[in-house]
């Protein structure tokens, strides 16, 4: 049954009573709700900030040491000779790219780099010893498998 008051009662309705407790239920969770996303995301902001100050420094590409080219050795002024006519190349990853994946050389997006072999006297493969170009034209020699280069000076 219906409760009847009169115009003079302020008192709410139970069913008003009942919304208005609802309102706050629901405010208090919307609350704690934001709380919650707030602590998260604070924690992930604290995680990534702890992961890239574990990530080792990339390091810059070393100084390469110069060589004239007159000093090379005997096949790797051959080499540059066959590079500069444009082949034709004994080997067949002569002209593949370089990756510079040891970030000896300076850094250049991929492609930027051609590797050719420089035959080693004796080796029964392509050895060790390689020229590196790059697209500007320097020319770089390897005579440790891309442990260190110099860079050659015509």
């Amino acid at each position: 049954m219906t409760e009847l008051r009169s115009a003079s009662d302020k008192r709410p309705s139970p069913a008003h009573d009942e919304a208005r407790v609802g309102h706050v239920q629901w405010r208090a969770f919307s609350v704690a709700t934001r709380v919650l996303a707030l602590v998260l995301g604070l924690a992930l902001v604290a995680g990534l900030i702890a992961y890239v100050g574990e990530l080792p420094a990339r390091e810059p590409a070393r100084r390469v040491a110069v060589i004239e080219a007159a000093d090379l050795p005997s096949e790797a002024r051959d080499t540059v000779v066959l590079i500069k006519k444009g082949g034709p190349f004994p080997y067949r990853k002569d002209g593949t790219v370089f990756g510079n994946f040891e970030k000896r050389l300076p850094p250049h997006e991929r492609g930027y780099y051609r590797e050719y072999t420089v035959p080693t006297p004796g080796s029964r493969d392509r050895g060790a010893r390689r020229i590196v170009t790059g697209k500007a034209g320097e020319i770089y020699y390897t005579d440790d498998h891309y442990e260190s280069f110099k860079r050659v000076r015509d």
